[in-house]
């Protein structure tokens, strides 16, 4: 059954207002949303058992969930599995767990933080910030935007500081909701991002 309505928890405030200007060009008009923002990744791990639980006594089915975090400097398999465990406590079937067959929930991992989702769109942020050069992704250590090394957000900072933007530091959540108005989903070059990407189009498949 496709969804007719998606539910995301997030971490912060800045991957809400990403996903949802985001998302007003990705779901069909028939499809609605929210997007639950928590107060950092410790506090969205900390009550994601409780919330899980309470959605698992009254989802219905044509509802998705979708968990979504910042990989940060942690493990990825190990965070994933962390949180596969959440919701297979909860009664939830995962998209993982769940082969061919229908799901539930599906875990999602920034990797390593929401700005690596910048980087694999240059040109969706050259929209928005012209003076910016076309040739950061070709730029050593900037050319797989999942493996940046020393934070993402501090990596795309830096740039954006280098040519001209956000000399007194990054606003992030009104820089997520300017840069999202422009992605191209589908050439998005974070495999991190088209791995959530797929997710979104199984669930409304």
């Amino acid at each position: 059954m496709a969804a007719n309505h998606l539910v995301f928890l997030v971490e912060e405030p800045s991957m809400e207002a990403f996903l949802r200007e985001l998302l007003q060009r990705m779901l069909p008009a028939a499809c609605t949303s929210e997007v639950h923002p928590f107060q950092g990744k410790g506090d969205l791990l900390a009550k994601l058992d409780a919330r899980l639980r309470a959605y698992a006594q009254w989802l219905p089915p044509d509802w998705r969930l979708f968990v979504i975090v910042d990989r940060d400097d942690d493990d990825c398999g190990e965070l994933k599995r962390r949180l596969e465990a959440v919701a297979e406590r909860a009664g939830l079937v995962s998209r993982s767990r769940a082969g061919a067959g229908p799901w539930q929930l599906v875990n999602r991992i920034a990797v390593e933080e929401l700005e690596a989702w910048y980087f694999g769109d240059w040109e969706a942020v050259k929209a928005e910030y012209p003076r910016v050069s076309a040739d950061v992704p070709q730029r050593r250590g900037l050319r797989d935007p999942d493996a940046i090394l020393g934070g993402t957000w501090e990596a795309f900072e830096r740039v954006m500081q280098t040519h001209g933007y956000f000399k007194e530091g990054l606003p992030k959540i009104d820089t997520a909701r300017r840069i999202a108005a422009h992605m191209s989903p589908e050439a998005n070059r974070s495999p991190s991002f088209q791995a959530f990407r797929v997710a979104l189009a199984d669930a409304l498949a």
